[in-house]
């Protein structure tokens, strides 16, 4: 059973529960919750609290013909629902519909240093992209403009912060330098996810920067 150390912030479940966040940064808390029980239990405490505001709201009319619509649209032909994701031993649920049926439909794009990734299909308003480092590798290091999340799916790495293996989630600010290394014993794979771009200490980085949406 995997032992999971580092957690969601109190703002991510409020907001996940709300659901308020960019897409991207849902998806990250979304399958960090898939392999999380606390921060699982945390999500649904919120849920449950938000019910309850809503029952104890008033009440509104409603329009002429609401009542005649809303039973025609149950009359109607049921929707179609798409099949459950079959699990893959890698990506939880949350990434599959993103992905495909696992991780050997993942598209990398080789990035350098035997690294590779895979940018997501999101919205604008933050990025979500698969890491594939191999086992012993730093990645450059690095600050940020804005928010950084970074969740183990295979593996583990370390970095100023500590160790963070699968599960684990890295929340990183502007206030944040590290240089993350993958664990020697086996290559990672991670979801990141970012809202502006990182911030660079080396020439090399910088340059590819624009290129690889970093």
């Amino acid at each position: 059973m995997t032992t999971i150390r580092h957690h969601l912030t109190e703002d991510l479940i409020l907001g996940y529960a709300a659901g308020t966040l960019p897409e991207a940064v849902n998806l990250a808390v979304a399958t960090h919750v898939s392999l999380c029980d606390e921060c699982r239990a945390a999500v649904e405490a919120h849920e449950a609290v938000g019910g309850s505001v809503i029952e104890r709201c008033g009440t509104e009319d409603m329009s002429a013909g609401a009542r005649e619509s809303a039973l025609a649209a149950i009359r109607g032909p049921a929707p179609e629902v798409p099949a459950a994701p079959t699990p893959d031993a890698v990506l939880p649920a949350p990434l599959l519909s993103y992905v495909g049926k696992g991780l050997s439909d993942v598209k990398w794009r080789s990035v350098g240093m035997g690294v590779k990734q895979a940018i997501l299909p999101t919205s604008s308003e933050a990025t979500a992209r698969l890491l594939y480092i191999p086992a012993g590798v730093a990645m450059p290091d690095h600050s940020h403009n804005g928010i950084e999340l970074t969740l183990v799916l295979k593996g583990a790495f370390e970095d100023e912060d500590g160790r963070f293996a699968r599960g684990d989630i890295e929340i990183a600010d502007d206030a944040v330098q590290h240089t993350p290394v993958a664990d020697i014993s086996e290559d990672c794979i991670c979801l990141a996810v970012t809202d502006a771009p990182l911030r660079f200490k080396r020439l090399l980085p910088r340059l590819a920067q624009p290129f690889l949406k970093i």
